[in-house]
């Protein structure tokens, strides 16, 4: 098995912001195999860089704003992020696709050959202590099924 890195980025008390910690937290329930490790972020941007160690592949899980209805579950190859929507994607510092290319120059040992980001369209990000909003949290369970399926779990 190829090693993976599966990192979760989000703010667990900001409304939609949530869902890596929740996606992460109903990771924690499955049972991973050796090959996959597992990590929440508070914040992503360019800390992403320090999580990195030459795995095969990185599964990024987050919160995202394409413009699409809330609760669409996004499923996007690493290549293909500054094509998703021309704009960072997330909400967190710089976005993934800058973040990819930044590693790429400075560490190219440490970056994963393939990169996947599962993200779950938010609406509501600035609203400390609100739960996720019910479409984002009705998409959780296939968000997680996008994991472990990108895993071969």
């Amino acid at each position: 098995m190829t090693r993976a890195l599966v990192v979760c980025i989000g703010n667990a008390l900001a409304a939609d912001d949530a869902v890596g910690p929740r996606v992460h937290a109903e990771l924690l329930e499955k049972t991973i195999p050796e090959h996959v490790t597992l990590r929440l972020l508070g914040l992503g941007g360019i800390a992403l860089l320090d999580e990195l160690g030459g795995e095969e592949t990185l599964v990024v899980v987050d919160a995202v704003r394409f413009g699409a209805p809330p609760g669409t579950l996004h499923v996007v190859d690493g290549s293909t992020l500054g094509e998703a929507c021309g704009m960072p994607v997330t909400s967190h510092d710089i976005g993934l696709g800058e973040v990819l290319a930044v590693g790429t120059r400075l560490f190219p040992e440490r970056m994963p050959r393939k990169t996947l980001l599962v993200g779950i369209e938010g609406a509501c990000f600035d609203q400390l202590g609100a739960p996720l909003t019910p479409e984002v949290e009705a998409a959780l369970p296939a968000a997680v099924a996008a994991v472990l399926k990108s895993v071969d779990i």
